[in-house]
């Protein structure tokens, strides 16, 4: 049919849909005083369902090969997309609401131009210039509006507000660069799946020994088994079946397109977030202001 939605522009749409349920169900599993903010069991969560993945494609079709070499990148990524970017997403969305987590989210391809540019050695000109000031123009939106809600400084905000916003950073640049490392190892062993699930058994391998050490950590692992909660275990679902049509998305249509679409995701979370977290979050101006600055961003960038 001629007006069909193509297939890969289907699954690109449902992964942002997914990930922007995502962040909304974890902001809603938030439970003061708990001491669990739902990061744990995600990576649990989309080791089982990237691995089972993997494991019944691989029957069906045959395992693709793999190296000792793609394997060691896989571990390397999942060190800084799972352990590093993922745990600080939650923390992001605890502390700052998974509307402006999601908009703070338009800094990954601002980290992933500038990795490429200071480890690839590329250059920075036209469109990916002009889409590298809007992302970081949205951000400065954001800042700004905080401190004019708060009509004081930015020292004045509160700390886990300031927080916030350096998780944000964080993970965006532990996902940008997480994510070279996982270009690397799919030149090796072309398996994302595998990828995925490797890199999450290795955050998830690294937040249980952080525990021994945090007594935070501790305490989220210890709900993770003694109280699950509903909401984390739908994010974790979520979270992994965005990653899995994403990853469909990309067998059907070309990188900058799937990446473009899927960076609509932040627009659907305030959607999502004006409906059901209206007692808790605010859709402002501003916020509006700082999602369409830095979809613009992401647009100039992939079109690059």
């Amino acid at each position: 049919m001629s007006g069909a939605i193509p297939l890969g522009d289907a699954f690109a749409i449902a992964s942002a849909v997914a990930f922007a349920g995502s962040g909304v169900a974890i902001a809603r599993g938030m439970r003061p005083g708990v001491g669990d903010n739902g990061a744990f069991v995600s990576l649990l969560v989309t080791t089982a369902i990237a691995g089972g993945t993997w494991l019944v494609l691989g029957l069906v079709r045959g395992f693709a090969p793999v190296t000792a070499r793609a394997l060691l990148w896989f571990a390397g990524a999942g060190v800084l997309t799972a352990y590093v970017g993922r745990v600080a997403f939650y923390a992001t969305v605890e502390r700052l609401g998974a509307m402006r987590a999601a908009t703070l989210q338009r800094m990954n391809p601002f980290f992933a131009v500038v990795m490429g540019v200071v480890v690839l050695h590329e250059s920075i000109a036209g469109r990916t210039g002009v889409g590298l000031a809007l992302v970081v123009a949205s951000f400065a939106v954001l800042v700004l509006a905080a401190r004019g809600r708060e009509g004081a400084a930015l020292s004045r905000l509160g700390g886990a507000e300031r927080m916030g916003y350096v998780t944000g950073i964080v993970s965006a640049l532990g996902y940008s660069s997480g994510y070279l490392l996982r270009k690397m190892g799919l030149a090796e062993a072309h398996d994302a799946f595998l990828g995925a699930a490797l890199g999450c058994a290795v955050g998830a391998a690294l937040f249980a020994a952080t525990a021994v050490f945090s007594p935070r950590y501790a305490k989220s692992v210890r709900a993770t088994f003694a109280h699950p909660n509903p909401w984390f275990i739908g994010a974790g679902v979520l979270s992994s079946c965005g990653q899995v049509l994403y990853f469909a998305a990309l067998n059907e249509s070309p990188m900058s397109r799937v990446a473009l679409i899927v960076s609509m995701e932040v627009f659907i979370t305030l959607f999502l977030g004006y409906v059901f977290l209206r007692r808790h979050e605010t859709l402002t101006p501003a916020l509006v202001a700082a999602a369409i600055l830095g979809v613009a961003g992401t647009a100039f960038i992939v079109a690059a």
